[in-house]
């Protein structure tokens, strides 16, 4: 696609949003846009910046994302086996490896899961750890990209995956505490970026492109719903250790108060 066309695209993509925010800011509401030359300068800078960043995809991610896929399974970069053998779902470590480190790495340095996760530590008080949160979010991306990588080379159904993750979630739902459920949800959809989803898909339909046996269409796409569930997962875990911690904690100064002297309890009772 030339860069003409990319434009053209991205703004017959965006006039809908505009014409739909100013025609119930206009009709609706029936009120002015205020700032109005700024707020078209920056729709003017989203088509730009989209345009740009859909020819830097074009360019760069998929590519690469596939390219880095065909050589972690070239036969030349992978452990050699006997003529006629069958290879081992470990020989593709290196790609698991990659799998991982690049889900982790794109997670953690996301922008809107950073917003969110600032947002999410203010609003309960210090209570959530941002850098926590971002952390376990990013644990579970990985993980659930890794994962993806390894259906892929096994061959396996996706639905037998997703299947087992929401009985997880759905487990954990009812053993977490009722304020992190919520914000664990939506921090699955915080990780599906316009960063991470380009890499995630070209990594998976290059792995399956590359492996014989398997699909681009039936095995190369699914890793995406991995990606967008696991950090759920990780996000109530971390909140179920938080609160384990916080009870053990509790009990362990009951106890130690419970033992302590009389006249301990009395200076205690006294303040």
């Amino acid at each position: 696609m030339n860069l003409i066309t990319i434009f053209w695209d991205t703004l017959r993509d965006i006039l809908p949003i505009a014409a739909i925010i100013f025609g119930f800011q206009f009709i609706v509401i029936r009120k002015r846009v205020k700032h109005l030359s700024q707020v078209l300068i920056g729709f003017f800078m989203v088509w730009v910046g989209l345009s740009l960043f859909l020819v830097g995809l074009e360019q760069a991610l998929f590519p690469m994302g596939e390219l880095m896929a065909t050589q972690l399974t070239n036969y030349d970069f992978l452990p050699t086996v006997a003529e006629g053998a069958q290879r081992h779902w470990s020989d593709y470590y290196w790609v698991y490896i990659f799998a991982f480190a690049i889900g982790a790495s794109t997670t953690i340095a996301e922008p809107s899961l950073i917003a969110v996760s600032i947002k999410a530590g203010e609003i309960s008080g210090g209570t959530i750890n941002p850098f926590m949160l971002r952390l376990a979010v990013a644990l579970g991306m990985a993980f659930g990209i890794t994962l993806g990588a390894w259906r892929i080379v096994m061959g396996w159904p996706l639905q037998w995956f997703v299947f087992a993750a929401y009985c997880l979630v759905i487990l954990q739902t009812l053993r977490s505490p009722k304020s992190i459920i919520p914000l664990a949800f939506d921090s699955g959809g915080v990780t599906t970026s316009t960063i991470t989803v380009p890499i995630i898909a070209a990594l998976g339909l290059g792995l399956a492109s590359s492996i014989p046996g398997r699909s681009a269409l039936m095995d190369g796409f699914g890793m995406i719903a991995l990606a967008c569930l696991f950090p759920i997962i990780t996000v109530m875990g971390y909140a179920q250790i938080a609160q384990w911690k916080d009870k053990r904690k509790q009990t362990t100064d009951n106890l130690s108060y419970s033992k302590a002297p009389s006249s301990i309890k009395g200076d205690k009772n006294a303040l």
